[in-house]
């Protein structure tokens, strides 16, 4: 939900209590305000000078652990730190395991998401990685679903690359059907999250996959479908058949035959489409990499969250309303891996939230309740950006 116009906004202190926050000591009595000692609620309130107040924004795909590893170990791109997303509006995201599911683990993703969640930052993962048989902590995509509280599927499973174990029908139902159950068991999204790469089967074994088995098509959401333009028409018709899409907010050189997210989610619309079907993504902490005809990584880059913002930020430059393209960076990741509390502004979500200054960027950021200081986990509720005026 987005408000359009000014709205006065009602959050409790601490609404989702960091657990890593230390306690803190009831002061003195004396030291009391006197509205504190009547038993009346004590108010701060911010006058934020009409900037726009935004639900934070909720990246469905993104390497907490670190990507790359295509050229050597060398290669292997550090883990995020949590300042990294909070400096891009970003208060939830996704972490999953790319090519390297063999040097970094489910178990290091695992506890890299739960310290990020300890920071008050909304962090989950997903089981396996681009390869068959997946990377697992419990033995099963399943058991990882059914036991694990923070996975909520299954991915990045690869599909049309050469760094996929180019996998058959019958694995990719096999993958399908382990998370659909596993989901089924443990009330989560169980989304199968496919990375495609650039071979020209494209989503092929997909169209297959609903042809020949009686698996939904909403779990299976092909990501990085931009990439070409040919790939983009055929994840649109999957759109049609009810999959979830997303795009990736990537560079596009020109005359690359690939789409940017913005021109990508300006396509979309004009489809008629349900909206909610399609989302943007960083690919935060990814390596991007450009092969020779033999696939040997010529050059890469590292993807960065604050594409996502970026991207945002294009699409209001291009006089679209922020109310009719935010959703697309929030509030369908937030739909799809089932977080009703991400995502949107309304009476019991949590207090994730971004101010947007004149130039569309972000300006400060507040996780549950808290807002964010440089540098660590969330600071103490009352604590506040000194742009701003506070006045009780």
């Amino acid at each position: 939900m987005l408000w359009v116009g000014s709205k006065d906004l009602v959050l409790p202190a601490f609404a989702v209590p960091p657990p890593a926050a230390p306690p803190r000591a009831a002061p003195p009595r004396a030291a009391q305000s006197a509205a504190a000692q009547s038993g009346a609620l004590e108010v701060v309130a911010y006058d934020l000078h009409g900037a726009r107040l935004i639900p934070g924004l909720v990246d469905g795909h993104a390497h907490f652990t670190g990507g790359g590893g295509e050229a050597g170990f060398a290669t292997r791109v550090p883990p995020l730190a949590l300042d990294t997303f909070l400096k891009a509006g970003i208060t939830s995201a996704i972490g999953v395991l790319g090519t390297d599911d063999l040097a970094r683990s489910t178990a290091e993703l695992l506890a890299t998401t739960r310290g990020l969640a300890d920071c008050g930052f909304g962090a989950w993962c997903l089981s396996g990685g681009y390869h068959y048989p997946p990377t697992t902590l419990c033995g099963s995509v399943r058991a990882d679903l059914a036991f694990l509280d923070r996975v909520l599927g299954v991915g990045e499973f690869a599909l049309s690359d050469h760094r996929s174990s180019q996998p058959t029908l019958a694995e990719l139902l096999r993958l399908a059907s382990e998370t659909h159950v596993g989901a089924m068991m443990s009330g989560k999204a169980g989304v199968l999250h496919l990375h495609l790469g650039d071979g020209e089967r494209g989503l092929d074994l997909v169209f297959q996959a609903l042809a020949e088995s009686e698996l939904p098509p909403s779990m299976f959401q092909p990501t990085h479908v931009n990439r070409r333009s040919a790939l983009f028409e055929q994840a649109l018709e999957l759109a049609r058949r009810g999959c979830p899409i997303d795009v990736t907010a990537f560079p596009v050189a020109d005359g690359e035959d690939a789409l940017s997210a913005e021109d990508a989610l300006e396509a979309f619309l004009e489809t008629g489409l349900p909206a909610h079907l399609l989302s943007v993504s960083s690919d935060g902490g990814g390596c991007l990499p450009s092969f020779d005809a033999d696939g040997r990584v010529e050059s890469f880059d590292v993807a960065r969250p604050a594409a996502l913002t970026a991207c945002l930020r294009t699409l209001l430059q291009r006089g679209h309303a922020l109310e009719s393209v935010l959703p697309f960076f929030s509030t369908h990741a937030a739909t799809t891996w089932r977080l009703p509390g991400k995502g949107a502004i309304r009476a019991g979500a949590d207090a994730d939230l971004v101010l947007l200054d004149a130039d569309h960027r972000s300006r400060a950021v507040m996780l549950g309740g808290a807002w964010h200081a440089a540098g660590g986990c969330v600071p103490e509720a009352t604590e506040f950006p000194s742009a701003l005026t506070s006045k009780n």
